[in-house]
């Protein structure tokens, strides 16, 4: 019995360290195996262009049009033909049109980082979302069909998202940054344009562009770019043009100047003016010949000024806004955006929108400085993501596992506003690409420019747009190829559905005429030649 128990005890001690020595069974590592699983089904883009394709109809004018809807992406590739990038696109093609006298229009909207999403389901597309003015959309189920408004019967329609947003990404070794920058950005949307227009065989078309705030500053960089590659544009659309960035910076006086006649309208249209004029358009008129005259030679003397001329220039800066004298006077004649929105109702705890000045919100602190948010964005953010997913998978049939990205904006997005212009006069460090139109314009003399301004825009102020055109000092032949409309709207014209049908009937015939143009024999007459004709 001692020896039996002895023997148990010596086991009982040493078996742990013969567990130990022995080598234990491994199991899976679930780790590795998630992580593998992960990858295998990571939603990536493809080198492979997709394309799905449906058919539909839309009347315009009375006229019943079909045409095809073709969702896909379009890759560009480098010098050396390799792959860099994936465009995401959706394009309207007028059945039965024949493309070499069918135009075809190049949309985007700006950001920078935006994808094309408010273009494409708020403007010129043949369905559009169902909006209000100017008020918030209800939650679901929005509103959403055909557009009568659409210009399918003057162009084909390519919307196309910019790279890190929506479905458009990098390939390869390239990532966001390699696209990220005033140049790097407009020669992707520029390789792309060109991609489509070799996929589709539209080399014999007329080609325009469509660019929505930083679009406009994207357009001409672009325009530049496709006409050095030897594709001439007929003509380019200005949607609330912002062209200038030098202009915002600290210690010049050139963005209050800008700000001002927006001021002015708004105070207008939330009627804080003591004697209101009856017409707007005639009240504004007034207000620009004050602001580049005596506003802009206040501002032009700083501190100089004398306090007679000063006192002047607040009594009828505040005629025209409706803010006070004296806060103008503790303003020093130089109003900001964020106070002058926050000041102009402080009465009624309200704030006006920066997209739209229309837009109201209520202010949880009535003596901040600043608003806390934008109405006029959130007021249609959800109807249009919400409707765009819906069409794009039911509708256009584009399917993808990749998530569609509202913004490229996030972790790492550090936008190069470096921009080298086209006319040999160096890199600019804020860009200025009224630079580049005026280049391009210049090579290209039929090239035509339509710039539409919403009244109620701070985000991209018609003066600004009005002061970059003038001084482009181009000769007067080739001024008579710009013209201006104005709408009453905010940023997103087309949010104000009254302004629809004004809006399609002022590109109708700007595009006749752009085409009318193109097809005259005789080039418009430039200073020398008709100097050598003289």
């Amino acid at each position: 019995m001692r020896r039996a128990a002895f023997l148990c005890l010596l086991l009982a001690t040493t078996s742990p360290a013969w567990a130990q020595d022995k080598p234990a069974a491994k199991g899976p590592d679930h780790r590795e195996q998630m992580k593998a699983e992960a990858e295998a089904a990571w939603a990536k883009p493809s080198v492979e262009e997709t394309t799905a394709v449906s058919h539909g109809a839309v009347t315009v004018g009375g006229q019943r049009i079909a045409y095809t809807a073709t969702a896909g992406t379009l890759t560009i590739r480098d010098d050396d033909g390799k792959p860099t990038a994936s465009y995401f696109y959706t394009a309207y093609t007028r059945d039965g049109a024949a493309r070499e006298q069918r135009p075809v229009t190049f949309f985007y909207n700006g950001g920078p980082g935006s994808p094309t999403i408010w273009l494409h389901m708020g403007s010129f597309a043949p369905v559009r979302v169902t909006t209000a003015n100017p008020e918030y959309i209800r939650p679901a189920p929005y509103g959403f069909g055909p557009n009568p408004d659409s210009l399918i019967d003057k162009s084909d329609l390519v919307f196309i998202d910019a790279l890190g947003a929506g479905w458009s990404r990098p390939l390869g070794d390239k990532t966001g940054k390699d696209f990220w920058g005033v140049d790097q950005d407009a020669d992707g949307f520029a390789r792309a344009i060109l991609r489509y227009t070799s996929k589709f065989d539209r080399w014999p078309s007329p080609k325009f562009l469509f660019g929505e705030s930083y679009g406009t500053l994207r357009n001409p960089v672009v325009a530049a770019k496709l006409e050095d590659a030897g594709l001439s544009l007929n003509g380019m659309v200005q949607f609330s043009t912002i062209m200038n960035y030098g202009v915002r910076q600290p210690g010049y006086d050139q963005n209050f100047l800008t700000l001002f006649p927006t001021m002015a309208a708004t105070a207008w249209y939330h009627n804080r003016l003591q004697n209101r004029p009856a017409d707007l358009p005639t009240f504004l008129a007034e207000v620009r010949a004050f602001t580049s005259g005596p506003y802009a030679a206040a501002l032009a003397k700083g501190s100089a000024i004398s306090a007679e001329e000063k006192a002047a220039v607040a009594r009828k800066m505040s005629e025209y806004t409706g803010i006070s004298e004296a806060y103008i006077l503790r303003a020093d004649l130089r109003l900001t955006l964020p106070r002058f929105q926050t000041e102009l109702l402080r009465d009624r705890r309200l704030a006006v929108g920066r997209l739209d000045s229309r837009y109201l919100l209520n202010m949880t602190d009535a003596n901040a400085d600043s608003p806390s948010d934008d109405p006029a964005s959130t007021a249609v953010t959800g109807a249009f993501v919400a409707t765009f997913q819906d069409y794009a998978t039911r509708v256009l049939g584009y399917k993808t596992d990749m998530p569609y990205r509202m913004t490229a904006r996030g972790p790492g997005f550090d936008w190069d506003w470096k921009h080298r212009a086209p006319d040999g006069s160096g890199t600019h460090l804020a860009p200025d690409s009224a630079v580049d139109l005026a280049y391009t314009m210049r090579t290209n003399p039929y090239l035509k420019v339509l710039f539409m301004n919403g009244y109620y825009d701070f985000a991209t102020p018609f003066y600004g747009a009005e002061f970059d055109v003038s001084h482009m000092l181009l000769d007067a032949q080739l001024q008579k190829n710009i013209r201006f409309t104005y709408y009453d709207a905010g940023h997103m014209v087309y949010l104000n559905p009254t302004t629809m049908p004004q809006m399609h009937r002022d590109l109708a015939a700007w595009y006749d005429e752009a085409l009318r143009t193109a097809a005259s024999a005789q080039p418009p007459a430039r200073p020398a030649a008709k100097a050598a004709q003289n």
